[in-house]
């Protein structure tokens, strides 16, 4: 079962729910020159602070959900493959990492081999080998270190029951590790995108002989350019140090260029902004991660010409959108369904998530990014204003010739997504087409336990999901294959689709290698289940993060959003 990626739950949670993971349209610094302001060269040296809302906690690449390395953890843990460190769109290729290449696969992408390159080594010098990448994949099968994403679980052969090395010392049979540089995978099906998932810190080597368990997260051996030296209250406070085993000649990606990193979260969001804003002493070299401009923040930094270009401007592959459950009436009609999405008002949506600096407004699933698949489409063209006569006609149709009244149900969190804000703009769009809304808010807990039940599922909610990775794969099927539904766990096929045409198309697309060529077959799938009605996108979020004077190189991708730290330099 797929799971919206970390980053994008606490992106999220930080403003605008989502997280940066990928994206595409233009992505990267627009409000700032990319290497920051001044002095534009970067140079070695100084510490970099990183201040967040949310903790880098369960520090351990076994129970990590990052996608293309994570950011802070991608200082520490090196994986086979990982995201490419430039702006925008380019920045949603995988490329290799620890790994020659990103995989070769055999002729129906059930196999994939690796090779490592020469020269790598752990912080105390010791090298790293495929063994270690193997067993550091079988430890995140253990119950006490869970977490990590379940691809793995579900892709290889012979994995569903596996529950690591310290109950089962005969490891997995589906990774096979010929000699000291090489490492084969063996999966039950076709995966033409298992680089993008080798970019998961579950493929961090970890050194069998010091592995503590549980307790690994303290002190994780560093694959990375930088090791941890302390790492307080379950990663609320952490401090990087160079590594001096790792070597630049094997990792094009990472810049390294600060000594010294200094992580502290749990702080509020408006602290954090107002210290980027101040940028004093230590603050001036210093970014987040988690953190978002908020509508009213922003207004007051676009008017102050010297904060306004301390600003970065991100897109993460990221969809806040309606879902309908069509086995509860009156929404098992398409016509209603179809009435609701003519009579959505994506203007005044936009301006309840923060105004366009902050939303973009979406009539396709995928998000509007190139990596996506993303093919311009609108099954139900109303404008940005929405077309209440035609929802009016499609109701009357439906029976309904003196309009319904409905239920909508959201998250009482202010989020500026699934939020009241949203909700009121909804209900006031659908008043004009006859169609009386009552809102039911719920603490953000009992939402999401109630969205994702297919027993408590409600007919008509507000929902969002962030890819994984930059792919069309990650995003429609989670959501849209039957094969997914979830009957006793948490279910995010909302829609409960479970058409044979859909489930068919998404493993013939899974079986190529030519991410180009998939890409154009996801977004025609994405056009066709659109057609269905079972969702109405409303927008695509778009990050404005500040950061510090002190600053400098800042690279914002498309897989992530958000500043890289591996790039950054500090004056």
């Amino acid at each position: 079962m797929h799971q919206p990626s970390v980053i994008a739950r606490r992106v999220a949670a930080a403003s605008v729910s989502l997280v940066v993971a990928a994206g595409a349209a233009a992505c990267g610094p627009k409000d700032s020159d990319a290497k920051g302001s001044g002095d534009s060269t970067p140079h070695k040296g100084g510490t970099l602070t990183v201040l967040n809302s949310q903790p880098q906690s369960d520090f351990d690449p076994a129970r990590l959900y990052t996608s293309g390395g994570g950011n802070i953890p991608s200082l520490v843990f090196r994986t086979l493959t990982t995201r490419n460190r430039e702006n925008g769109a380019a920045g949603a290729k995988v490329v290799p990492d620890l790994a020659t290449d990103t995989g070769r696969p055999n002729k129906d992408a059930t196999v994939w081999t690796y090779t490592l390159k020469k020269g790598l080594r752990y912080e105390d010098g010791t090298p790293i080998t495929s063994a270690d990448i193997k067993y550091g994949i079988e430890r995140s099968f253990a119950p006490e270190l869970s977490g990590g994403a379940p691809y793995l679980r579900d892709w290889l052969t012979g994995a569903a029951d596996y529950q690591g090395p310290y109950k089962d010392k005969k490891g997995l049979s589906a990774i096979r590790t010929p000699d000291s540089r090489t490492i084969v995978f063996h999966l039950n099906k076709p995966e033409g995108e298992f680089p993008f998932l080798a970019t998961q810190t579950q493929f961090t080597p970890v050194p069998r002989g010091k592995d503590t368990g549980t307790k690994y997260e303290s002190h994780p051996v560093s694959s990375g350019p930088y090791k941890v030296v302390r790492n307080e209250n379950d990663g609320e406070h952490l401090v990087l140090a160079r590594n001096t085993a790792w070597s630049a000649a094997t990792d094009p990606e990472r810049k390294a260029y600060p000594d010294r990193i200094d992580v502290r979260s749990g702080l509020d969001s408006s602290v954090i902004n107002q210290r980027l804003s101040a940028s004093q002493g230590a603050d001036s070299a210093a970014v987040t991660t988690d953190t978002n401009l908020g509508p009213a923040e922003l207004a007051k930094v676009t008017g102050d010409k010297k904060l306004a270009a301390r600003v970065g401007t991100g897109h993460f592959g990221y969809t806040d959108y309606i879902a309908f459950n069509p086995a509860v009436k009156p929404f098992d009609d398409p016509k209603v369904r179809q009435a609701i999405a003519y009579a959505v008002d994506r203007s005044s949506v936009v301006n309840a998530a923060g105004g366009s600096a902050l939303a973009e407004p979406a009539t396709t699933f995928l998000p509007n990014q190139k990596s996506f698949g993303y093919t311009p489409y609108d099954p139900f063209p109303a404008g940005r204003a929405g077309n209440p006569a035609k929802a009016r006609e499609l109701l009357a149709r439906a029976g309904h010739k003196n309009g319904l009244t409905i239920t909508l149900t959201h998250s009482d969190n202010k989020d500026f997504e699934t939020s009241p804000e949203i909700a009121t703009a909804l209900q006031d769009a659908l008043k004009k087409a006859g169609i009386t809304v009552k809102l039911q808010g719920l603490e953000d807990n009992d939402y999401r336990d109630e969205i994702h039940s297919v027993k408590t599922e409600p007919g008509f909610f507000l929902a969002h999901w962030g890819a994984d990775w930059p792919s069309g794969g990650p995003f429609l099927a989670p959501i849209f294959d039957g094969r997914q539904i979830v009957r006793d766990g948490a279910n995010f096929n909302t829609g409960l689709l479970d058409d044979k045409s859909v489930n068919d198309e998404i493993d013939r697309i899974n079986k190529l290698t030519d991410l180009s060529a998939a890409a154009e077959r996801w977004g025609a799938l994405d056009k066709k289940i659109g057609d269905k009605a079972l969702v109405v996108p409303l927008f695509h979020p778009v990050y404005k993060r500040l950061y510090g004077s002190h600053v400098r190189n800042v690279v914002i991708s498309d897989w992530t959003g958000v500043l890289d730290v591996s790039q950054i330099a500090v004056k």
